[in-house]
């Protein structure tokens, strides 16, 4: 059930007739500024995970390091 040569062909040329050859370059241009800002979305989420990550880590050593001093005051 695959798509061939022939079914491509004919879909570029109702694409074609539809939008006209001034259009399609802008619809592609679109496209492609669409897809590099998701791309630089992600990345940026990504890196905001890792900062909260370590801000997380540094937290959790303070805690408990700040946790087993009270426990050796105490003692």
């Amino acid at each position: 059930m695959g798509v061939s040569t022939w079914q491509i062909i004919v879909i570029l040329l109702v694409v074609l007739l539809l939008f006209g050859g001034k259009k399609i370059p802008e619809l592609a241009q679109g496209l492609g500024k669409g897809i590099k800002n998701f791309k630089d979305a992600v990345k940026e989420g990504e890196e905001n995970v890792e900062k909260t990550e370590k801000v997380e880590d540094k937290t959790t050593t303070t805690t408990t390091t700040n946790t087993q001093s009270t426990n050796q005051n105490n003692a």
